[in-house]
């Protein structure tokens, strides 16, 4: 009885750790449509805490080095917004998708977003 009451409370709070802590107030994917060759664009994906505690972006990644992300440090309260300002430095021709991976504290799995476009002469 005691190994099925363990295994039952590790299986709850495996899944509590990997709740969403985050409703996205923007789309998943933005487009930013035809871009000229070697122009910067940037676009800023919101979002809102929904976990009930103070929550602090601990990390955000990008898929490649013409990606760069800028967040705040201080925590976002529960119920408040916060920003992720992505910018994109257009040097390659052609289409393109990058994710970019944010890391909320507490929150084991990574929340994804996206930027795409097509770069032009």
């Amino acid at each position: 009885m005691k190994f099925f009451l363990i295994a039952v409370l590790s299986s709850f709070l495996m899944l509590s750790a990997d709740t969403t802590k985050v409703e996205w107030l923007t789309e998943e994917t933005h487009d930013f449509g035809d871009i000229l060759h070697h122009q910067m664009v940037s676009y800023q994906f919101e979002f809102k805490n929904t976990s009930g505690v103070p929550l602090v972006i601990d990390n955000v990644r990008t898929s490649c080095g013409c990606t760069v992300a800028d967040w705040g440090v201080d925590p976002i309260l529960p119920d408040s917004t916060g920003q992720i300002g992505i910018e994109y430095d257009a040097r390659d021709l052609g289409y393109f998708r990058k994710w970019i991976k944010v890391y909320f504290s507490g929150q084991r799995k990574a929340e994804k977003r996206y930027i795409e476009g097509f770069v032009v002469e």
